[in-house]
């Protein structure tokens, strides 16, 4: 690696290529999946020995749920199987875990499972990893739109108080910070609705690996690339 690495605080990840990773080696789409949490708890662990403060990974998104049924009930299957089994492994390691999306689209026993994991890792004070479930980006804005017109409506919030920052305060992501770096595997090169308001300065690295295939090796190489990057955040700069 290189010398004086620029850590980011926040990198986002979409975790692409579960389904051809599995295909390329003749296997269920469910073990690519299975493989990509396996990926998941390394670049975790990694990015806390780095130390990188939080990381979220888009793990299923709003948009998925209408994909095929059999699809999504192995999803479930196995967020049901990581919610019941990574506590240990989280509390050991000292990471909290935060969720975000529509938690409310998903069946009341996996509500249930991510209110715990949550509350049970609530004090950790290690890495934030936070998952991105049943989220998108615009569904995100969206939501927070409406609860923001509500407050219109109630007459507790007036039009002209609608400010940038406000509208951050009213988004799933309200208690962290915008992500520094987006990383996407699978040579895919675009952002899929995700995150959209929160991206607005995020530098974005797209790798050609498959998610399964991402580790420690390809994160650093990810960070050096980012630490190359000038960030001016829509400031003049003479350096531009």
């Amino acid at each position: 690696m290189m010398l004086n690495l620029n850590i980011p605080k926040h990198i986002a990840i979409i975790m692409d290529g579960n389904g051809r990773w599995a295909k390329a080696r003749s296997l269920p789409a469910i073990a690519g999946h299975r493989a990509g949490v396996k990926a998941a708890e390394e670049i975790v662990g990694h990015a806390a020995k780095l130390g990188i403060e939080y990381v979220t990974l888009w793990a299923f998104s709003s948009e998925n749920w209408k994909r095929e049924q059999e699809w999504v009930e192995e999803l479930m299957g196995l967020l049901r199987w990581y919610l019941q089994h990574s506590i240990d492994k989280l509390m050991k390691n000292n990471v909290r875990v935060k969720v975000i999306g529509d938690r409310t689209a998903f069946a009341k026993d996996l509500q249930d499972m991510i209110n715990d994991v949550e509350l049970r890792t609530q004090d950790n004070t290690g890495i934030t990893t936070i998952l991105a479930l049943s989220y998108g980006g615009r569904d995100d804005i969206r939501r927070a739109t409406q609860k923001i017109v509500t407050d219109v409506q109630n007459g507790t919030l007036h039009a002209e108080d609608i400010t940038e920052d406000l509208i951050s305060q009213s988004l799933d992501t309200k208690l962290f910070p915008d992500p520094d770096l987006l990383i996407r595997t699978s040579g895919e090169l675009r952002v899929s609705n995700f995150l959209l308001w929160q991206m607005a300065y995020t530098e974005y690295v797209f790798v050609d690996c498959f998610w399964p295939d991402f580790g420690a090796k390809q994160l650093d190489l990810a960070i050096e690339q980012y630490s190359k990057r000038h960030r001016r955040y829509g400031l003049y700069s003479v350096a531009a």
